[in-house]
């Protein structure tokens, strides 16, 4: 597992190399996919922060708070992160996150992380604040992803 920090870097440094930039809505979205994948995958988690279900959707505080003064603007520099950089296989998932959500905007990634059905769904109360959405219910979810894309 990694620091969501050092995902979020990832992110940051395909999207640069691309001439794109990313504002903290879609960083954050793309690494909760990423982690969502991850887990639909390979039954590893991603990052080891914790995932709670926000009003709009899913958020990795940990995270949110390092990139919310940006507020909708673009991320100019590198996250703050802690630990090690990301293995191969990690990689390669980013990439392939990046290469089929990089290009949507904030809001509808967000659409796509609280749809019907979804973890963020299954678990927001509305009201309610900083609910945890845990790492069994989005393995189910992106598995079940993952067998209709077979």
């Amino acid at each position: 597992m990694y620091d969501s920090g050092t995902v979020a870097n990832h992110f940051l440094r395909l999207a640069r190399q691309q001439g794109k930039s990313l504002t903290p809505m879609q960083l954050l979205k793309l690494v909760y996919i990423a982690h969502g994948w991850s887990l639909g995958l390979y039954g590893l988690p991603l990052v080891r922060d914790e995932i709670q279900a926000w009003q709009y959707g899913p958020v990795i505080p940990n995270l949110y708070n390092r990139i919310r003064n940006y507020r909708s603007l673009p991320i100019l520099t590198e996250v703050h992160s802690m630990g090690s950089d990301l293995g191969a296989r990690e990689v390669d998932l980013v990439r392939q996150v990046f290469e089929i959500y990089g290009d949507k905007s904030g809001p509808a990634l967000s659409r796509i992380t609280h749809a019907e059905g979804t973890p963020w769904e299954k678990t927001y109360i509305p009201g309610s604040f900083g609910l945890t959405i845990p790492n069994d219910l989005i393995e189910d979810h992106y598995k079940r992803l993952a067998s209709r894309a077979a």
